[in-house]
């Protein structure tokens, strides 16, 4: 089995509790969850598998405590290794929305780890989103200011797909 770290950033909670249910639904333990406001990039060493949250800020920037950790994860070597993308925005941010995960892709690509799990744009209302490559999300995005309703079904679906591609 893959070890999977998941590693993200939040300023309002939402997704910090994205990330536990993330955990939840691919049983990953509580303290394979990490805060990267806590957490060094060295930290992500033990794992195959790297899950990395952030929500989106302004017109499309990382949340806060992404960018001293972002700029140390871009500079290793992380072949071998998978990596997938989460993050929270609001739609009606609709020409950023979730721009923070189409930064860390773009950042992330030159690593030499394995993107997984692209998720569906089906269903989603927005202009742009630096998130989006080739009608697919660079990872799961969540609104749960104007569809938290969603958010569940979009967290195991995702989850789903992830545990396809490990």
């Amino acid at each position: 089995m893959k070890k999977i770290g998941i590693f993200y950033g939040s300023t309002t909670g939402n997704t910090k509790d994205a990330a536990y249910q993330i955990a939840s639904n691919l049983s990953v333990d509580d303290s394979d969850v990490h805060d990267v406001a806590q957490s060094s990039p060295s930290d992500v060493a033990p794992y195959d598998v790297l899950l990395l949250g952030s929500s989106t800020w302004g017109s499309g920037e990382l949340q806060d405590d992404w960018y001293d950790f972002l700029s140390g994860l871009e500079v290793l070597d992380l072949k071998g290794k998978k990596i997938g993308l989460f993050g929270c925005g609001d739609e009606s941010m609709s020409d950023t929305f979730c721009g923070a995960l189409g930064e860390i892709y773009e950042r992330l690509k030159g690593t030499g780890a394995e993107f997984i799990g692209a998720f569906n744009a089906d269903g989603y209302s927005f202009e742009h989103s630096p998130a989006e490559i080739d009608g697919k999300f660079v990872g799961l995005l969540l609104d749960d200011v104007n569809h938290s309703e969603l958010t569940q079904e979009r967290i195991k679906a995702w989850c789903d797909e992830l545990k396809a591609e490990m």
